[in-house]
């Protein structure tokens, strides 16, 4: 080894302890500063028990490892030219966003992309309901994650009514030959319900009042939905009974634990869709260019950022 090259190693670590610390960003806007540092600001001290700080470090564990099976997930798809699309519902705060971020982390976003979309517009109205979602679907070599999807009309458009009785019942007709539609088109289709108790979500809401990080995620549709429980809790019923098909079922992710849940779900995904590690070309970094009459120009002081921290 060449003197400076230990240095030089210690930097490539670093640089991979960065990418690793993006998770522990998302964790400290999940659960807030003090439940991981404590009052002392150092990890797994503070309030935090050794239990919790040995499940903290569990979960971190398994997370990555279970991300770098996304990775090789990612490229069987790409290589097999598979399309792939997830569907993920449940109720507000149930923690969809969550895992769709753990998912999508360490993916390339031209091959995994996720579909939100909003209310549907005056013109979008007037098509054909599952119109706007198809424009949506993959290609060959892509994932889509919907986070809601077509079955905003078996839930909150039922239980809010912006949708007729009628207009209810076409969308029960037409689902399942919907779904088996893409399922004959080659499409991977996996659909994911959040199930979460009345108490977990009322602490959820509870948490992003007091928390002005969080407030933006609450719509007056949100709070709504947290007096409308039941009707929701109905909905949802006859949406499992009446959409649970063996072309596409629906799978039940237990969601009062975030952290379990995201585990449990992205290791369950895996299991649905038989991917194989693809060989890659060894990767070697070519040499720089260098051209003698090249001199790299100042940038002028007045252009940089100013360096606060």
């Amino acid at each position: 080894m060449r003197p400076g090259d230990e240095e030089f190693i210690r930097r490539i670590h670093r640089e991979v302890a960065d990418h690793y610390d993006e998770e522990l960003e998302l964790a400290i806007e999940d659960d807030g500063w003090e439940s991981l540092f404590g009052d002392s600001g150092n990890a797994g001290e503070g309030h935090a028990t050794d239990e919790e700080r040995q499940a903290r470090r569990r979960y971190f564990r398994e997370l990555f490892r279970l991300q770098g099976e996304l990775v090789k997930l990612q490229s069987w798809v790409v290589a097999t030219g598979q399309k792939v699309v997830v569907l993920f519902e449940g109720r507000d705060a149930a923690g969809k966003g969550g895992v769709i971020k753990r998912i999508t982390q360490r993916l390339n976003p031209r091959v995994c992309r996720v579909a939100a979309l909003p209310a549907p517009n005056d013109r979008e109205r007037t098509q054909w309901y599952f119109q706007r979602y198809v424009s949506h679907l993959p290609a060959a070599g892509e994932i889509v994650l919907f986070d809601r999807s077509w079955y905003n009309r078996a839930g909150v458009e039922r239980v809010m009514g912006f949708c007729t009785d009628d207009q209810y019942e076409e969308f029960f007709r037409t689902v399942p030959e919907f779904e088996k539609m893409l399922v004959r088109s080659g499409i991977r289709l996996i659909k994911y319900w959040f199930s979460i108790s009345d108490e977990e979500q009322h602490l959820r809401f509870l948490s992003r009042i007091h928390d002005p990080l969080k407030q933006w995620k609450l719509s007056p549709m949100d709070l709504e939905s947290r007096r409308r429980w039941e009707a929701y809790t109905k909905a949802k019923e006859i949406m499992l009974e009446r959409t649970h098909i063996p072309d596409a079922r629906w799978w039940v992710v237990h969601a009062d634990d975030k952290k379990t849940a995201r585990l449990n779900c992205i290791h369950h995904l895996l299991t649905l869709i038989p991917y194989r590690e693809v060989e890659h070309p060894g990767i070697v970094l070519p040499q720089r260019e260098r051209s003698t009459d090249y001199f790299r120009q100042p940038v002028p002081r007045e252009m940089w950022v100013p360096e606060v921290y």
